[in-house]
């Protein structure tokens, strides 16, 4: 193979394993699939396996193709010793080095222990059908140094990675559905960093308005509402590919399509825990707000939120650390960003949520919108200990008038633009393509030390 395009199918034909690599369409284009065959020895993986992953890697990055491995192994071949160690190691290289070049996708379609499972986390996106299930330390070694005895799907399956550990971003019911979710998820993405993702034809004018989107914000401040539909509203053909949507449902990742232009939708979700943003949030949104900037993907926000969630445990396990990382991915993209402010926009959360602070492009308002240190009860506590309840409504509805407005925000230049809910997806849409020849000079620099 040269590096100027795939001109073979396959590689390592002959060598025997339980590796095959090869040259498939997926999204529209050519990618290169690595797939492990659990039938033979369930999948252990042998040093011949391992370099087989690695060259198909390697040729991935050579060609600027999608590299996607499927995988179902019980581990490294015990067999082998060492030598299967050292060639998953190879295997894990390869895939780092493909790492912000070509997008990784990985599907679990069975087993994956111990080495193998740590190549999932590698991925830019994981794939897990419902008989995958995956883990570092099997039950029974949890068993013998805990005293916990769990299964194997309750320990690393599907359900607990979707919902717990945030490894899932896709869920799938068998191994057809996985490749097709792969072929969705690749249609929204470039064939490397060096090119755009493609777009596609418009069915619907951008220019009508949504009128829909003029009541989805309920009249009730404490009330919810389901992100969703806003994002469905100003996606085109109101389709959007949400991932991650079980894990962290508090803030919703997703891809769509805006005006034709592939693009990556960051949301709070109001219907969980009123779209604070806790440690799970922030790394969610930090890991999606990564992958479209390395893969040229304009990033469209959807602010409502009052805050970070408070907790004790929270601030122990590093809420700081972790909220920082939100913050850090927006301020170090440079890729098109648009914020939307639908409602809240309070304190910290506001500032990390892509706000013009972080370097936002263009941020639009709708009237009804919220932009303050916090909220007018939180205030008026703070600013007028000593008042009486009845005093305390009065001056919070004062506050209201005089701070919870996007106008003040406007005034100060936070705010490019307040705008008609039903006009989001025209604004979007014209805003997207003002900024489609947006250039940003990179820093020389090896690379940024950010919180993890």
């Amino acid at each position: 193979m040269t590096a100027t395009g795939p001109v073979a199918t396959t590689i390592r034909r002959g060598v025997p394993g339980t590796v095959r690599a090869g040259i498939e369409e997926l999204g529209g284009r050519p990618a290169m699939v690595v797939r492990s065959v659990s039938t033979r020895r369930r999948g252990a993986l042998s040093l011949e396996d391992g370099i087989t992953l690695r060259d198909g890697a390697a040729a991935a990055l050579a060609h600027r193709i999608p590299l996607v491995v499927v995988l179902a192994s019980s581990g490294a071949d015990v067999s082998e010793g060492l030598d299967s160690l050292h060639g998953w190691g190879q295997a894990a290289r390869a895939m780092v080095a493909c790492s912000g070049t070509v997008p990784v996708v990985a599907v679990a379609t069975g087993p994956a222990i111990s080495g193998p499972a740590l190549l999932l986390g590698i991925a830019d996106l994981v794939v897990m059908t419902s008989e995958s299930f995956a883990f570092v330390s099997g039950p029974a070694m949890v068993e013998e140094f805990t005293g916990v005895r769990i299964g194997l799907h309750q320990l690393g399956g599907v359900a607990m990675h979707a919902r717990s550990s945030g490894l899932c971003a896709v869920e799938a019911a068998t191994d057809a559905d996985a490749m097709a979710h792969v072929d969705n998820l690749l249609g929204y993405l470039p064939a490397s960093t060096d090119t755009m993702a493609p777009t596609l034809p418009v069915a619907h004018p951008v220019a009508d308005d949504v009128p829909l989107l003029r009541g989805v914000i309920p009249a009730r401040a404490t009330s919810s509402y389901d992100v969703r539909h806003v994002a469905t509203a100003v996606a085109d053909e109101g389709v959007v590919t949400e991932l991650w949507a079980r894990w962290s449902p508090q803030l919703v990742t997703a891809f769509a399509r805006i005006g034709g232009r592939p693009v990556g939708i960051v949301a709070n979700q109001p219907q969980a825990l009123a779209g604070t943003l806790d440690i799970a949030a922030s790394q969610k949104g930090a890991r999606f707000v990564r992958l479209c900037d390395g893969f040229n993907l304009p990033l469209v926000t959807l602010v409502d939120t009052p805050g970070f969630l408070p907790g004790k445990d929270l601030e122990w396990r590093g809420m700081i650390r972790h909220g920082a990382e939100l913050a850090f991915a927006y301020a170090e993209a440079t890729v098109p960003r648009v914020c939307v402010i639908l409602r809240k926009a309070f304190g910290g959360a506001y500032i990390v949520m892509d706000s013009k602070g972080l370097g936002n492009d263009l941020c639009f308002a709708w009237p009804g919108a919220e932009i303050a240190v916090m909220g007018a009860e939180g205030a008026v506590q703070i600013l007028n200990r000593g008042s009486t309840p009845e005093q305390r409504i009065t001056l919070q509805d004062a506050y209201a008038e005089r701070f919870l407005t996007p106008w003040q925000a406007s005034e100060r230049g936070f705010v490019d633009a307040v705008i008609d809910p039903a006009a989001t997806r025209r604004v979007l849409s014209d805003a997207l393509g003002t900024l489609e020849t947006l250039q940003e000079r990179l820093p020389g620099r090896k690379h940024t030390v950010g919180p993890l």
